[in-house]
């Protein structure tokens, strides 16, 4: 059986679907065991749907070298 590092580990990956077919059977092995990590796939996914609603934006790569060059000017 995988740790509950492991498991949380795979869990995240299954999340954007990078998991093999191995890890996923393993991570569904553990969760039958483990309650601890049900609820924490649980709560992941819960988290991941409600980032997905909430239509999240970030800043580019340049965006964020222009901050950072904006900070360290005025630092």
């Amino acid at each position: 059986m995988i740790s509950c590092e492991k498991a949380a580990i795979i869990c995240n990956k299954k999340q954007y679907n990078e998991a093999t077919v191995g890890e996923r059977f393993s991570l569904w092995f553990h969760l039958l065991i483990c309650k601890i990590c049900a609820k924490f796939q649980k709560k992941n996914k819960q988290l991941t749907s409600l980032c997905d609603k909430a239509e999240i934006e970030v800043l580019t790569s340049e965006e964020k070298a222009k901050m950072k060059e904006k900070l360290s000017s005025q630092g």
